[in-house]
């Protein structure tokens, strides 16, 4: 025997106005969010190894900073105006501005020693851990 199933328009019109409404990201402040760009994190016993696709901007718009074991990443990406005199553009769907990722590790990291290196739109980062501090133990006399 075949199911029946109860259609009511008014139900269909409200999932299709609220579909995808909680997968966007909302700004509460009124305020642009940056953009995020995706990010693989690869620890081995020495270190960590970051590697993110920032496509489109330039060596010198990124920026990375380090505190302990909070690692922070973004870049300013900047369109080009590319319409020769004559043309108008149609449609861009180039992206720009800011974009930012910031993630916490399971161990501080020695700044010092951190290295980056930018290449065909891929930034990768190398963490080496900090040497852990081992305890100081007192007597009591």
């Amino acid at each position: 025997m075949a199911n029946i199933a109860r259609f009511s328009p008014i139900d269909e019109a409200f999932d299709e106005l609220f579909r995808g409404f909680f997968v966007r990201p909302i700004s509460v402040d009124g305020q642009n969010t940056p953009a995020q760009f995706r990010v693989d994190v690869a620890e081995n016993d020495s270190g960590y190894r970051v590697h993110a696709e920032i496509p489109g901007v330039k060596k010198e718009d990124i920026n990375i900073s380090i505190d302990g074991e909070h690692v922070a990443i973004s870049a300013e990406v900047k369109r080009e105006k590319d319409v020769k005199d004559g043309e108008r553009l149609v449609r861009a769907e180039r992206y720009h501005g800011k974009v930012y990722r910031a993630f916490t590790l399971d161990q501080p990291v020695d700044e010092a020693a951190a290295q980056a290196r930018y290449e065909n739109g891929v930034l990768e980062v190398t963490l080496p851990k900090k040497a852990a501090v081992a305890a100081k133990r007192i007597t009591v006399q």
